[in-house]
């Protein structure tokens, strides 16, 4: 769809990897943090190396590649914005997500914290907060009807979200279209949390 992206296959755990890759791509003016991961455990089961990946891919790699991306914008004397995908379930907590939970919620202050150290710079940042999104993996991991069913009946519209949900409210964040809106999540749960 976007022929002059040229898409990088990095481990965002190795630092050293991801600042060659991230050094030789720029200029940048615009940043979406979208990778996660999900090792579902229960709390009394959660093993240190699930805690430590989630660490590392939910908040250490969002937290490396905004500095080195942040920094160019700022060389550059540019103005940007960086969108950080988070989740609703930084804001609730969900049986066997300790972790994912936890690192969701670590990445909705961290992103706070941006906005305020890089709003000097005219660099703005926010999270979205999905619910459950009908990727393959959601498809996956939500297709029991017994499961889904539990979740949607706590979402007032009664769906889970579509990928062009969630890709629309990170095109209005990147867009100028918010230039007043910078440490903000912004919610696309249905309503998951009202409830």
């Amino acid at each position: 769809q976007c022929p002059g992206i040229e898409p990088l296959c990095l481990d965002l755990a190795d630092w050293e990897a991801v600042e060659a890759a991230v050094g030789a791509a720029g200029p940048f003016e615009l940043l979406v943090n979208n990778a996660a991961v999900a090792e579902l455990q229960p709390f009394l089961e959660v093993t240190r190396s699930a805690l430590q990946r989630s660490l590392d891919v939910n908040f250490g790699a969002v937290l490396h590649v905004s500095q080195l991306v942040a920094r160019q914008m700022i060389a550059q004397g540019v103005p940007g914005a960086i969108v950080n995908v988070s989740s609703q379930a930084s804001k609730r907590a969900l049986r066997d997500h300790a972790v994912y939970c936890s690192t969701k919620s670590a990445l909705d202050m961290l992103s706070k914290v941006m906005a305020m150290e890089l709003g000097p710079h005219k660099i703005r940042v926010n999270t979205v907060n999905p619910t459950v999104v009908m990727t393959d993996m959601g498809r996956i991991n939500w297709s029991d009807p017994q499961k889904s069913a539990a979740m949607i009946d706590r979402i007032p519209l009664g769906k889970f979200a579509e990928v062009d949900d969630v890709v629309n409210s990170i095109l209005f964040l990147l867009s100028d279209k918010s230039a007043m809106t910078t440490g903000s999540s912004l919610m696309i749960d249905g309503g998951f949390l009202v409830s």
